[in-house]
């Protein structure tokens, strides 16, 4: 695969005014709005997502992540009383689970808190913590019992709307393997009817599965975007699916990912390194100028700077097209982020 030889992280900034970093979800999955973006003439159009289907044809692909998103933050408590903010990133057993800690000194490299009633012990490592449950409480049990959604730190709610139905709304409708830290997001403004008519049209969906980590979210540092390194993220696929795929590309047909992890999830395993595995931890880290295998339009959200799902999208949409429409986005007020409105790139 081929990649541009250097690129400044300054290019995939922008200005963003906080009123429009979406707070909540709409009331209506499928009323957000939709800018749709064609990469062959840099063309803009501004729609609702309910109108994806005009940018749908008969015989496409659309390929969703069917994730579900576990309680993976614990409010915790020190013996002292002072508060302790785990959010689990990744499972190393069925007692201990790898995390990122805040409100612990750092001259502590082991310590004990409580979460709920439940006693555990954090070992401080590099870059993540461990924490490690008693065999009477799995982590499992752990955020069944006690854990909360995992929202992003740019949502920030006082007082009644401090919840806002996140338990719901922060799935897809379609969501079915826990797993994921955070929602797929793009797939949030999809509803059942929606996908009803989205068949209707003659368009097939399948579903693979990729289990959003701490990967995603840990911003660019550094000069140049090509010197990041992603942390492992799982995907699997089906016999099926990787079948609807590879006839899909046989005929001519698009193959439209909903979201950045169904992107690097079809990459993977059909990238001639990986040998068409389907499944196992993923590394990729697509950045401008990759060539797409199998990828032929794009549903996202609008992302941070310097995060990595906004590189992946400027290499599919190109850089100087996805940051004029990004600007024209904050002109027209569009809502930024998870909760926020989307793109579709073809």
């Amino acid at each position: 695969m081929f990649f541009l030889e250097s690129m400044r992280i300054e290019e995939l900034d922008y200005f963003l005014p906080k009123d429009l970093i979406a707070q909540e979800p709409e009331r209506q999955r499928a009323s957000a709005r939709l800018l749709v973006l064609n990469r062959l003439d840099g063309g803009i159009r501004h729609r609702r997502f309910n109108d994806v289907t005009e940018c749908l044809r008969e015989g496409d692909l659309l390929v969703v992540n069917d994730t579900r998103v576990i309680p993976a933050r614990l409010p915790a408590r020190k013996a002292t009383g002072g508060r302790v903010d785990i959010l689990l990133t990744e499972e190393v057993d069925r007692v201990r689970w790898n995390c990122l800690v805040t409100g612990v000194g750092r001259g502590f490299d082991e310590t004990r808190v409580w979460v709920g009633g439940a006693e555990v012990r954090l070992i401080r490592g590099k870059p993540f913590w461990t924490l490690e449950t008693t065999e009477r409480m799995d982590v499992e049990r752990l955020m069944s019992d006690f854990g909360v959604m995992p929202l992003p730190p740019y949502i920030k709610r006082k007082g009644s709307r401090r919840n806002c139905d996140d338990n719901e709304r922060y799935q897809t409708v379609y969501a079915r393997y826990p797993g994921s830290i955070a929602a797929p997001t793009a797939g949030l403004h999809f509803d059942e009817d929606l996908f009803g008519r989205i068949r209707m049209m003659g368009v097939d969906i399948v579903y693979i599965t990729l289990h959003i980590g701490i990967g995603t979210f840990f911003l660019l540092k550094g000069e140049n975007v090509e010197g990041h390194v992603m942390h492992r993220e799982y995907y699997s696929m089906s016999d099926a699916s990787m079948e609807a795929v590879r006839l899909a590309r046989q005929r001519g047909h698009r193959v439209v990912a909903v979201g950045t992890s169904a992107v690097r999830t079809l990459e993977t395993a059909f990238s001639g390194s990986n040998g068409g595995r389907p499944a196992g931890f993923t590394e990729l880290y697509i950045y401008p100028g990759y060539r797409y295998r199998v990828v032929d339009g794009l549903i996202t959200n609008f992302h941070l700077p310097r995060s990595t799902p906004l590189v992946l999208v400027s290499a599919f949409a190109g850089t100087e097209a996805l940051m004029r429409a990004y600007r024209e986005a904050v002109e027209q007020r569009y809502r930024f982020y998870s909760y926020g409105d989307a793109m579709f790139v073809s």
